[in-house]
């Protein structure tokens, strides 16, 4: 995502499943399934319907998700409850303020607030269970040049490694439109520069192939895969597509995924027009199942 194109508003783009893809799902429905240790997640972000956090968490638990992705910055006592009432585990905690105060700004106070609200993400993930925060380090602009972005990121989680460690809980980086790490060598070599285990890599598989295949990047990624973010794109709808309508060639990625080993979360950040009830969410769920089983 680049940013003047926010994540929350190009998942609002809408597609429509045409008889080609509804038949190829309809065929991998009646498809064994293989059994993968990959659990489902939601992002909290893309629920499409209001209420209180209780009762979104429910509505997932009943379509039969394993998790949540909740923002940082929600209301601590409010997550903690809907979570235990409902058994759903945090996956992740995707941090609020990476895109407002990126770690990449030129002004050093903005730097400073970021960092901030990543240590908070850590905090609100420390307090949910999650083992990991999902962090957009920064973008490039035209404020911004690529070296700009990489030296000041790097230097801004160095600065940070020290409350991960103490909590407990590791930074996840996320490809994203942001004109910064588009190749899997680049992602390689900014995890190289920072230097710690405490930060790896939260893979998003549907924002990858408006730059190549992900299961191309997943090979060279490996181990450092700490969650994964599952979404379809088509080249054509963009994010508007359900899953299997899209251009995601799901067997080479789960078979990609096989061979690093990959058990953990997968969790989804669908336009919130496919989770806008209770049966939308039912059938993303269904649709995930496939996605693993391919």
């Amino acid at each position: 995502m680049t940013r003047n194109l926010h994540r929350r508003e190009f998942l609002g783009l809408a597609g429509a499943a045409g008889v080609t893809a509804l038949a190829q799902f309809s065929a991998m429905a009646e498809s064994p399934e293989k059994k993968r240790s990959i659990k489902k997640a939601v992002m909290y972000a893309t629920i499409g319907f209001p209420g209180p956090v209780t009762e979104k968490f429910k509505a997932l638990k009943a379509a039969g998700f394993d998790g949540v992705e909740p923002m940082s910055h929600m209301n601590q006592d409010e997550v903690v409850k809907a979570l235990e009432e409902t058994g759903l585990k945090a996956a992740s905690v995707c941090c609020d303020t990476h895109w407002s105060r990126p770690l990449s700004h030129p002004d050093e106070k903005v730097r400073r607030d970021g960092r901030e609200g990543l240590q908070r993400a850590l905090q609100d993930a420390k307090k949910y269970g999650a083992t990991s925060v999902l962090l957009v380090p920064g973008v490039v602009n035209k404020d911004v040049t690529y070296d700009d972005c990489f030296r000041r990121c790097v230097a801004e989680i160095r600065i940070v490694l020290p409350v991960a460690k103490d909590l407990g809980v590791k930074i996840a980086i996320e490809n994203v439109w942001n004109n910064f790490i588009t190749k899997p060598k680049q992602a390689i070599d900014f995890l190289d520069a920072i230097d710690s285990p405490l930060v790896g890599w939260h893979f998003d598989i549907g924002n990858v192939i408006r730059y190549g295949k992900p299961e191309e990047w997943v090979p060279v990624l490996s181990k450092r895969i700490l969650k994964l973010h599952i979404k379809e794109y088509s080249k054509v709808k963009g994010f508007g597509v359900r899953f299997f309508e899209g251009d995601n060639n799901w067997p080479a990625i789960m078979k990609a995924l096989d061979k690093a080993e990959y058990t953990g979360w997968g969790i989804s950040e669908q336009p919130p027009n496919q989770a806008k009830d209770g049966d939308m969410l039912k059938d993303l769920s269904e649709r995930m199942d496939k996605v693993f089983a391919s």
